[in-house]
């Protein structure tokens, strides 16, 4: 599969809110839908056409270059390396005086080899360089991933509408992305949300029809649960994957937890005709309105009973070391840094990046717990199976840190010490804030690939600003 994205500025019609004027892929909110199948490779060809990055007088965990980027594929189990998904590239813009001479704008070449037996389902894509990640997404830079495969096949699925629907978070202000000045630039500005490029659009089901919903969560700040509400009754979202990863059957559920980051898939069938809406109880306007309407199929589109599940369980017993528990524990301190990023955002716990002076007061240190990409936070082993728990000791629910892993998808057994049956395999976890805070504990077997990768908060302004670690995957 061949695509090039040419990345600039865009004026952009959002309908539902108005013209913005914002960095985009191919010129349009979302970016364009890539599908792939097992055994093919996405060939991506990058035109950086943004202007000259300004200069950048702060440190490292403060923004900066918000004109360069790179690309990961969230959520892929594929290579870290080389031209493949490896966020440790630039794809930089002309400089000043490039610009200046007239140079072509830069291209830069990305490919992503898909395993023969990679995971059917919804995964996306979007920009990832420390630093300018969070302006980006929440200028639209996003878009969806479409594995095809086995659980297409399944005749009831098959018959049914396949709808990628992206939910993009934009943060805007007179139309356009303002600049991220500030630590408290997220919550000074009110997010829009657009669903597939609009503020509320309008989707139509017949009675009785059923579609295939990919829902994709590409959000930076907020994360979402999910309700189809109607007038009187709503109607049932069937979750058939998470993240990516089909289930063994479909799951009936009047709500869906998406943390930023996630996806889920969902069939969805018209009940009663009338008006039912995509929402958020938190948000003030529903995402999607649906209207179900027409002539009624008949008979009524059927659900399936049962699915290819996309990846095998792992178990505890797969687990052959004793020194095979990790721990990563999300964890803030205000005030650290002058100037108007103040607050430090650390990733603590299993070989936390040491503190610049180990003997002080580590909650002022202005390099404990924060990214370095000199610094090798977890070396993993190719064919082992490690237990990871993961905390967060924020006391306010709506702070949340989620936990996303590169490369492999990892297998949620419990949270909050409740053991989950089954277990639902994932590449990103929310934990909300709390008293305590909540806890989450994963099997993840490291396989195929070695190579430099990354470990972080995704909620990307905290990623921006250094809660971030690094993970080496290597040979046994």
């Amino acid at each position: 599969m061949e695509q090039t994205f040419d990345v600039r500025f865009t004026d952009v019609l959002v309908p539902g809110h108005g013209t913005v004027t914002t960095r985009t892929y191919n010129g349009s909110i979302p970016g364009p839908t890539l599908r792939v199948r097992g055994g093919q490779a996405l060939r991506l060809a990058h035109v950086n056409g943004l202007p000259p990055n300004p200069p950048h007088t702060g440190g490292p965990h403060t923004p900066h270059h918000p004109n360069s980027f790179n690309l990961h594929t969230h959520g892929m189990h594929v290579s870290p390396s080389g031209h493949a998904d490896n966020v440790l590239r630039e794809f930089a813009p002309r400089t000043a005086e490039e610009a200046a001479a007239g140079a072509a704008e830069p291209v830069y070449e990305t490919c992503v080899q898909v395993p023969a037996d990679h995971p059917a389902g919804t995964y996306w894509y979007h920009p990832h360089l420390h630093g300018s990640t969070a302006e980006q997404i929440v200028g639209g830079m996003a878009g969806g991933i479409v594995v095809e495969g086995d659980v297409d096949e399944i005749p009831e699925i098959k018959a049914a509408a396949d709808l990628v629907v992206c939910i993009n978070e934009l943060k805007l202000v007179n139309g356009r992305v303002p600049a991220f000045t500030s630590g408290g630039w997220v919550t000074g500005v009110p997010s829009t949300f657009a669903v597939n490029g609009a503020v509320n659009p309008t989707l139509r089901l017949r009675p009785g029809e059923v579609q295939r919903w990919r829902l994709v969560a590409a959000t930076a700040f907020t994360a979402l649960r999910l309700q189809l509400t109607g007038e009187t009754d709503g109607l049932t979202l069937h979750q058939i994957a998470q993240d990516g990863v089909t289930f063994a059957t479909p799951v009936a559920r009047d709500e869906v937890d998406l943390a930023m980051g996630n996806r889920a898939d969902v069939l969805v069938r018209g009940g009663a005709p009338g008006r039912y809406e995509l929402r958020d109880a938190a948000l003030p306007v529903p995402l999607l309105t649906v209207e179900v309407a027409g002539a009624p199929v008949e008979p009524p589109m059927t659900l399936p009973a049962a699915l290819p599940q996309g990846r095998p369980f792992l178990d505890e017993r797969d687990i052959d070391r004793p020194d095979a528990d990790r721990e990563v524990v999300f964890h803030s301190d205000a005030g650290v840094f002058a100037g108007p990023f103040p607050n430090a955002f650390r990733v603590l716990g299993t070989n936390a990046t040491p503190a610049a002076h180990p003997e002080g007061d580590l909650t002022r240190d202005p390099s404990y717990g924060l990214f370095d990409p000199g610094y090798t936070n977890h070396t993993l082993r190719l064919g082992a199976v490690e237990r990871w728990t993961v905390r967060t000791d924020e006391t306010i629910p709506a702070h949340s840190h989620p936990f996303h892993l590169h490369t492999n998808q990892v297998l949620l057994t419990h949270r909050n010490g409740a053991r989950l049956d089954p277990p639902v395999w994932h590449d990103t976890i929310g934990l909300a804030g709390g008293t305590p805070g909540d806890r989450v504990t994963f099997l993840v077997k490291y396989e195929d690939f070695t190579g430099r990768a990354i470990a972080h908060c995704h909620q990307l302004h905290h990623e921006d600003l250094g809660m971030m670690q690094s993970v080496e995957y290597v040979d046994p």
